[in-house]
């Protein structure tokens, strides 16, 4: 399947950022540097056919339950200002970027931030941005596809966009357990994602 874009669709890259594409980060994903050359390519078709490319970024303060630190699951990682927290300097950056989880929440969609203490779910603000600019539908590209990929493409769908794509060659899983990746995509299917090629 050929993604189609045009004024009425969004890319939204999701968490290039050096501690998942960069093979020194904290939490570096597999296969992150076709990634980038994946999401540049779609980048450029995106812009040609003049449709918007928005940035997701974690954001996370030094302390927060989401770290292993603290009694969470992951490794510290893309604490703000940090090199970890930047994104890729060989991603092409050509729209406005949307922070997450600059607090004490988890941070996985692009669309939602859930407060680990409380539980309780609050917008980024990347659905604002998107409905100012008139998009209708989404393409998702980025990392990683297990976590917030997934997450991002769900909340779209919830949020009744139109259409909802996940590019496969432009994404990748952490996979802390096998297959993971594939059970995201499963899990999107299911919920009317398209994946692309």
């Amino acid at each position: 399947m050929d993604v189609a874009y045009d004024a009425k669709t969004a890319l939204v890259v999701v968490d290039v950022q050096n501690d998942f594409a960069d093979p020194a980060g904290s939490l570096s994903v597999a296969g992150a540097e076709k990634v980038i050359e994946a999401v540049n390519a779609e980048i450029a078709a995106a812009r040609a056919a003049g449709a918007e490319v928005v940035y997701t970024q974690d954001w996370h303060p030094p302390h927060t339950p989401h770290f292993v630190t603290e009694g969470g699951p992951w490794p510290p990682h893309c604490v703000a200002g940090t090199w970890g927290a930047e994104l890729h300097p060989r991603l092409v950056v050509n729209g406005p970027a949307v922070r997450k989880a600059t607090g004490q929440e988890d941070g996985y969609s692009g669309f939602t931030m859930r407060h680990v203490p409380s539980g309780r779910e609050t917008p980024t603000g990347l659905h604002e941005v998107l409905r100012e600019r008139g998009v209708r539908r989404v393409v998702i590209a980025g990392l990683a596809l297990d976590y917030c990929v997934k997450e991002t493409a769900l909340d779209a769908v919830g949020l009744g966009y139109e259409t909802v794509v996940v590019i496969r060659s432009a994404t990748a899983p952490v996979e802390v357990h096998a297959g993971d990746g594939a059970r995201a995509e499963a899990e999107m299917a299911a919920a009317g994602v398209e994946l692309a090629a």
